[in-house]
């Protein structure tokens, strides 16, 4: 049991700070602003970045929209999946299991939204990118650095495979001196 909390604390401080976050800050933007309402607190701000109240029913930068019923779905076999999986990664692996984290809080926020509100609410707005929240952050920063982190790896076991066999001899070849 003691192994299963030392496992589940991190992961649940970490993961719910960020779902807090994303729901308070949701929250404030629904409360103060009109849907597509804009506010922008420096007008030399207004063409890189403001907030603006908006909503989606599909995933990230709009796709798949009225897909509400099979995202929530979704998204609660991944966070099921993540809880699964958490414990088995390696403590060594901090890396991987910060970026676990973050995809779970994620996920558990924008399901919140969905089941609560009907739609995941989306208030951040840069240049002409798609508006997003603090939920979509965590799980795209969270799976950039969980590639990245993975394909490191990858090089520099590939680099110590590579190194090691010159050393190695094949059969039947002859050594040369």
């Amino acid at each position: 049991m003691k192994k299963y909390l030392r496992d589940y604390i991190p992961l649940f401080l970490v993961a719910g700070l960020i779902i807090l976050l994303d729901q308070y800050t949701k929250f404030i933007v629904r409360e103060n602003l009109a849907l597509q309402e804009t506010w922008v607190p420096w007008p030399w701000l207004a063409p890189y970045a403001r907030i603006v109240h908006w909503y989606n029913t599909g995933v990230a930068f709009g796709m798949f929209q009225d897909g509400n019923l099979i995202f929530s779905i979704l998204a609660f076999i991944v966070s099921i999946a993540i809880l699964v999986v958490y414990p088995r990664i390696p403590r060594e692996e901090k890396v991987i299991r910060i970026t676990t984290m973050m995809m779970l809080a994620g996920a558990v926020g924008n399901l919140i939204d969905r089941l609560t509100v009907g739609h995941v609410t989306d208030f951040i707005s840069i240049g002409s990118f798609a508006v997003f929240n603090v939920a979509d952050m965590s799980i795209t920063v969270g799976v950039a650095i969980l590639i990245l982190t993975v394909w490191l790896q990858e090089r520099r076991e590939r680099r110590k495979a590579g190194e090691a066999l010159p050393a190695a001899s094949v059969e039947g070849e002859e050594k040369l001196p």
